[in-house]
């Protein structure tokens, strides 16, 4: 039998750098069966499967003593909204997280062991990346794939690059032009530095152009990931490391990400889903910037230049679930809609479907499909061929989802500063 209570109430190992927090058991209490959650749920709204976040977060919460987890819970795709659309501010997204991660202790998939290694596969891949993406195109090896280990055989797969971000930024010709405004630290997350390596490079250049000095210290994985796979203690120390890693770069310089879901992972998911409370990750956290989130802060202050070029183009926007969970508003959105011409239409739908690496699995791909088909329609009737969107593995679901190009919106800002000419040139897909 899983005994939750007694998991979530035990004091921190020491060799364990998370504990399950309590805080969020705790706001089980405010929770008035009203069925809000129920509602918003987008997995709940496609498949059975699903009985919702109320029914298996706070009301199977109180009964989880000394009782195994009921299964259905690993349906959740964690992407948050439930918690974000609760008026009773109930942890709801959370404490789901924390008992699927007991659920699954004692028998943990090795496909999800794999899929959550994503240094690994990016570091495989990117010294073969011609061979790589055409093993990943080749139907047949799909499907033995999805047989052996369990990854759907449609799911949305990275290109891989055969230059990581780091190599690039290592080798590229010094800079001699002044940096007015002094250093950041660029924090680039595992898909940026071998998937997404425009996005990284484009980021650098924007911040460049601005007036940054950007350093890019020696970086690894935040540990996204292994916390949404129920990985909780392989994530933590990732992410403990990683901060650790930032922080060599100094100890009072903003940390900027266009990976808005590793930035999720360091500003909310490691503290509020794994409890992890050391000083150095409330130190990053506290310092770390989405990209859009820093350029619209300068912006408010009056110090970011707006000499763009106009750019007549309407441009779809999806923010992704961990953007939504980081509590910042629309900082994408109100960033490109400073650019002169471009008109911005916000998605209004909850989920892409993707969830990191829920719609990867076999079992839970058409879920997550069917989630994000109506996302995929409002690009398509909006512009079908651009659309924007910060987290990599949503870029790739609507990608597929779509057949637009869609890229982060510092792409778009990249454009708008004329640094580059192919913002509506068609980006490869894999079909």
């Amino acid at each position: 039998m899983t005994d939750l209570n007694e998991r979530t109430t035990e004091a921190p190992d020491d060799d364990v750098p998370f504990h399950h927090n309590e805080l969020n058991r705790a706001s089980l209490d405010h929770c008035v069966k009203c069925t809000i959650c129920e509602t918003a749920c987008p997995v709940a709204a496609v498949t059975p499967l699903f009985p919702g976040p109320k029914y298996v977060g706070p009301q199977a919460e109180r009964f989880r003593h000394g009782e195994s987890v009921d299964h259905s819970l690993d349906y959740c795709s964690s992407c948050g909204i439930c918690t974000l659309s609760c008026p009773q501010g109930v942890q709801i997204a959370e404490l789901n997280s924390m008992a699927r991660a007991v659920m699954k202790e004692d028998h943990m998939p090795v496909r999800d062991r794999m899929i959550s290694q994503t240094t690994l596969m990016g570091m495989a891949m990117t010294p073969v990346a011609p061979v790589a993406n055409a093993a990943l195109r080749f139907k047949p090896l799909r499907s033995v794939v999805q047989r052996v280990v369990g990854v759907h055989k449609d799911a949305p797969m990275p290109v891989a690059h055969g230059q990581s971000f780091e190599s690039w930024f290592r080798k590229r010709p010094q800079r001699t032009a002044p940096a007015p405004k002094g250093p950041v630290v660029f924090f680039h997350g595992c898909a940026g530095e071998y998937f997404e390596v425009e996005t990284s490079k484009r980021t650098v250049e924007v911040l460049e152009r601005i007036g940054y000095e950007v350093i890019v210290p020696r970086q690894g994985c935040c540990g996204l990931a292994q916390q949404s796979n129920g990985l909780f203690e392989g994530a933590a120390k990732s992410v403990l490391k990683l901060c650790d890693q930032l922080r060599s770069a100094g100890r009072d310089l903003v940390i900027i990400s266009s990976s808005g879901s590793c930035a999720g992972m360091v500003k909310h998911e490691a503290h509020e889903i794994m409890g992890v409370n050391d000083p150095k990750l409330i130190d990053v956290s506290t310092r770390m910037r989405e990209t859009s989130e820093f350029l619209m802060e300068l912006h408010a202050a009056g110090e970011l230049p707006i000499d763009f070029r106009r750019v007549d183009i309407t441009i779809p926007y999806h923010q992704p679930c961990q953007m939504k969970s980081q509590g910042i508003g629309f900082p994408a959105m109100e960033l490109m809609k400073l650019i002169p011409g471009v008109e911005v239409i916000e998605s209004g739908h909850p989920c892409c479907g993707i969830a990191g690496t829920y719609g990867l699995k076999k079992e839970k791909y058409d879920i997550a499909q069917a989630v994000g088909k109506p996302l995929f329609e409002f690009v398509k009737d909006t512009n079908p061929g651009l659309a924007t969107c910060e987290t990599e593995t949503c870029r790739w679901q609507i990608r597929q989802g779509t057949g637009a190009k869609v890229v982060h919106p510092v792409e778009v800002i990249h454009y708008a500063y004329g640094l580059s000419d192919d913002l509506l040139t068609k980006a490869p897909t894999r079909k």
